[in-house]
This record gives C-alpha cells, sequence and structure tokens, in this order.
C-alpha cells in the first residue's frame, strides 16, 4: 500500500523547504539579526538591570516558544523564521557569556569546546541525514539539525569574535574589517568552486562577530578613556531599534515579493552539489592558506602594543571628591541602580558569598560601563573619580585584571569607599 506525503508520521514527512533561498537578502537580514542579539541582550542585561543569569533565562524560554511555533509550520514563512533567528542569536550569545563573565571560563576554551560541539552536531547530522545543505531542510529532524547548529554558530561566533577582539585590542569599528574581509575571501573561494555547504557554514559563523562588532560600534560611546577607541554613541537601545525597524522592513518586503521562497522539497539541492572535484580540492586548499593568514595576523595584532588602556595601576585616583558630588549631576536613578549592585556585592562579600559577590560585582562594571555614553558629558570630572573607585573595587576581585581576587576585607573595602563616593 502507498503512502502520500501528507500521511506520513510527523517525524518522517516531507516539508516544503524551511530555509529561505540564499541570496543577499539572507545575509543582510542575517547580520541584522545578530546585530540586534547583541545589543538587545545588553539593554536588557546590564542597562534594565535583569542581570545575566536571569536574561539568559528569559531568553531561553522565548527560544523554545518560538522554535516550537517555526517547527509546526510546513513551509518557509519570513517573520516566524526570522524572529527565531533573532531569539538564536540573543539566546547563543547569552550562553558565551555566562561562561566568560559568570564562570570565568577562558575565551579559548569556550571557542575549542563549541568548535568539538558544532563538529559532533555536524557528523550526527550527516550520519543521519547525510546532507548538511540547508537547501534540504525539509522534515523535522533536518529542521531540528539545523536550529540547534545555528544555535551553537551563535555561541561559537561570540565566543571567537571576542577572544579576537581580547587577543588584538581593536576597536569596535576596526573589529569589523576581520570577519567582513573573511567573509569577503570565502565569497571569492565559493565563487571559484568551493564546496557551497562547507562555504555557506564558515560565512553563516562568521557573520556573528560581524554583526556583534557592527553592535558594538554603533553603541559605543564617543567620549572614552585616553588612547581607546570611540563608536557612534547611540547606545545599545537605540542601537536595537534601529536594526530591529530594519529588519522588520526587510522582512516585510520578502513577505510581499516572496523573493527568497522555494516552492520545492528539494530547493535545488542536486545543482548545489555537483561541482568541479579539482576546483573543490584547490579551494579547500584556498580556505587552509585564509586559515593560516588569519591565524598569523592575530598573532602579530596580539604581539603589537594594544590601542586599549594599559594594566591599571591606581593612575587615574588622582581626582578626590567629596561624598555624593561626584554623582550629583547624574540622574537618581541610574545612581540608586549602580548603588544597589555594590551593595548586594558589598553583603555577598561579608556572609561569605564569594559568587554571589563577584557575580554582582560583574554586574556592576557591566552597568557602569553602559551607562558611560550617557553619564561621562554629564560631568567628566565626577564620572572620573566614580571610575576610578570603580576600577579598585574591580581589581579586587580579579575582573577586568590579570591579578587573582583579593582577601575578602580588601574587597569589603573598596566596596564601602565606592559606596560612600556615590553617597
Amino acid at each position: 500500500m502507498t503512502t502520500t506525503t501528507e500521511e506520513r508520521t510527523l517525524n518522517g514527512r516531507r516539508l516544503l523547504n524551511k530555509v529561505p533561498e540564499v541570496t543577499i537578502w539572507f545575509w543582510v537580514i542575517k547580520i541584522l539579526c545578530t546585530t540586534v542579539g547583541e545589543s538587545f541582550a545588553d539593554w536588557i542585561n546590564m542597562k534594565l538591570g535583569v542581570g545575566l543569569v536571569n536574561t539568559a533565562w528569559i531568553f531561553t524560554a522565548v527560544f523554545v516558544v518560538v522554535l516550537a511555533a517555526q517547527l509546526r509550520l510546513k513551509r518557509y514563512v519570513p517573520f516566524p523564521y526570522w524572529l527565531t533567528v533573532v531569539v538564536v542569536s540573543v539566546t547563543g550569545t547569552l550562553y558565551t557569556d555566562i561562561l566568560t563573565d559568570q564562570l570565568n571560563v577562558p575565551l579559548w576554551i569556550s571557542s575549542a569546546a563549541f568548535s568539538i560541539l558544532l563538529a559532533i552536531v555536524f557528523g550526527v547530522w550527516w550520519l543521519r541525514e547525510r546532507t548538511l545543505s540547508i537547501h534540504s531542510v525539509t522534515t523535522l529532524p533536518r529542521e531540528s539539525f539545523y536550529w540547534l547548529a545555528v544555535l551553537v554558530t551563535f555561541a561559537l561566533g561570540t565566543a571567537t569574535g571576542d577572544w579576537t577582539l581580547e587577543l588584538t585590542g581593536w576597536s569596535p569599528g576596526a573589529s569589523v574589517l576581520l570577519p567582513l574581509g573573511l567573509i569577503a575571501a570565502i565569497t571569492a573561494l565559493w565563487k571559484f568552486g568551493a564546496n557551497p555547504v562547507l562555504s555557506f557554514w564558515l560565512a553563516y559563523i562568521l557573520t556573528r562577530p560581524l554583526g556583534a562588532n557592527i553592535g558594538d560600534w554603533f553603541a559605543s560611546p564617543k567620549v572614552a578613556q585616553p588612547g581607546e577607541p570611540t563608536g557612534l554613541a547611540l547606545g545599545t537601545f537605540t542601537t536595537s531599534l534601529i536594526f530591529l525597524g530594519l529588519i522588520l522592513a526587510t522582512v516585510v518586503y520578502l513577505t510581499v515579493t516572496r523573493s527568497d521562497v522555494t516552492e520545492t522539497h528539494e530547493a535545488a539541492d542536486t545543482a548545489h552539489s555537483i561541482g568541479d572535484p579539482r576546483r573543490e580540492r584547490v579551494a579547500l586548499a584556498g580556505f587552509g592558506l585564509l586559515a593560516i593568514a588569519t591565524t598569523s595576523l592575530l598573532v602579530w595584532a596580539h604581539n603589537q602594543p594594544h590601542v586599549g588602556p594599559a594594566p591599571e595601576e591606581d593612575n587615574t585616583s588622582a581626582v578626590q571628591m567629596a561624598p555624593g558630588v561626584a554623582v550629583k549631576k547624574f540622574p537618581t536613578g541610574k545612581v540608586s541602580a549602580l548603588k544597589t549592585l555594590a551593595s548586594t556585592s558589598l553583603k555577598d562579600a561579608r556572609s561569605g558569598n564569594a559568587k554571589g559577590a563577584h557575580a554582582a560585582a560583574q554586574s556592576l562594571r557591566d552597568l557602569w560601563d553602559a551607562d558611560q555614553a550617557s553619564l561621562q558629558p554629564m560631568d567628566n570630572t565626577g564620572w572620573t573619580s566614580i571610575d576610578a573607585q570603580m576600577d579598585k573595587v574591580l581589581k579586587t576581585f580579579g575582573i577586568d585584571h590579570s591579578n587573582p581576587p583579593m582577601p575578602r576585607a580588601q574587597q569589603e573595602k573598596e566596596l564601602d569607599t565606592l559606596l560612600t563616593d556615590m553617597g
């Protein structure tokens, strides 16, 4: 007895391709989604004071909901698909940030771990489906593998991108050039005859640091420490609104024109998989040379004097102000949020909760950095005074410094001083 497509079980039935055709619009909106993922997560985590872990829980729950809705569809629909990409972008980024900021896992370890995890996902996907092409995401298992791979690529892209910035000390604007150049090189190799599946996933991973660096460039303050790079000073909220608006406009355009919709079960998969074996081998060697060149560039940049601030030596503590004076011109709500986090860190330190004290100090640093664009122009002298004491606090916890955490008594002393300075 024959069975029609619609009579098959959910796990095995063939769907219309669930991924859009890879056109220029695909890459444009992917980068926009990545930028929103970075800036919107920072806004919720730091500006609203939700905290990194709580933000991760929130977006994990949202991810489960939107993914479930996406999986129930029988074909690609622009709005739910790209909504899922935005949420996955935020979620994957947060997972890496938790490893780095909460668990103090070095970025090189996170990069290696996510690389291995992605290789495992691709390996299992290939063994089960015999294809990694997004032009054949036509069953529930394939789509599940696809979204799992996407999630890991965002986490991996975050780790490798942040690790690159840590190694090089590049500015937000300059840091855009590396992933952009690598994507251009991969595109050229693909045009030459490189394997399209390999080319796609390499470029897909690189869009994460590209989009995040663009977001940092837009949001970073124009007024920075001496020797530090500047951004466009739009802030995380404004940056999120701009890119969300661009995403919405693009999705509306794609919904109306259907220019990225493939109405077949196997969207030209055969055509995409056939190529010249000789050209593929030459292009594969090109990928190897590109990897060597990139590694050499990073090693060279790492060995150069970084533009960013040198190791702190308490040389900013010259500005001394009476209690409460330094923050007098700052908005009361912002000062209150900073004091709450400092008080939480102090309370946890006094109770012996070292992990909680460190986490609160990390959140304090994040909020202070996020508010720099708005606070420093209001009163540069006051901001410098508080920033000097803030740095002393962070140094006692080993945050943004190479030294190990200091004794609890020293942490309590510097937190007490910071609270006094803020009135």
